[in-house]
């Protein structure tokens, strides 16, 4: 499974993106899909995930309310709705795909190359 990211770039704090992230080579509707940031000098951090039918979602604390995942299996995407977005939230976006609905990056086999979210405020 190839996963290519997109939708990053610089905003002011209160700012809105849409990350969206497209699959190819496996049957997307069969993969719990799941976004992941790293913040500088941090460790990776999760954020959300969703499972394959997209009938379920978890958030990380830090973003529940603010962020939303969601996906269209006829387009093989999954998306990363930001709103009210914090200087705090400046990172580098992956999304990732697995078999676990996990908040654990160990339950994902396959990641995007990321994509950066910087906000100022």
């Amino acid at each position: 499974v190839q996963l290519q990211t997109s939708g990053g770039g610089s905003v002011q704090a209160g700012g809105s993106l849409r990350l969206s992230c497209a699959a190819s080579g496996g049957t997307f509707r069969n993969y719990v899909m799941g976004w992941f940031r790293r913040p500088p000098g941090k460790e990776r951090e999760f954020v959300a995930t969703i499972s394959g039918s997209g009938g379920a979602t978890r958030y990380a604390d830090s973003v529940k309310g603010r962020f939303t995942i969601s996906r269209v299996n006829a387009k093989n995407t999954v998306y990363l709705q930001v709103n009210s977005l914090k200087p705090e939230d400046t990172a580098v976006y992956y999304c990732a795909a697995g078999s676990e609905y996990s908040s654990y990056y160990t339950g994902y086999d396959y990641w995007g190359q990321g994509t950066q979210v910087t906000v100022s405020s």
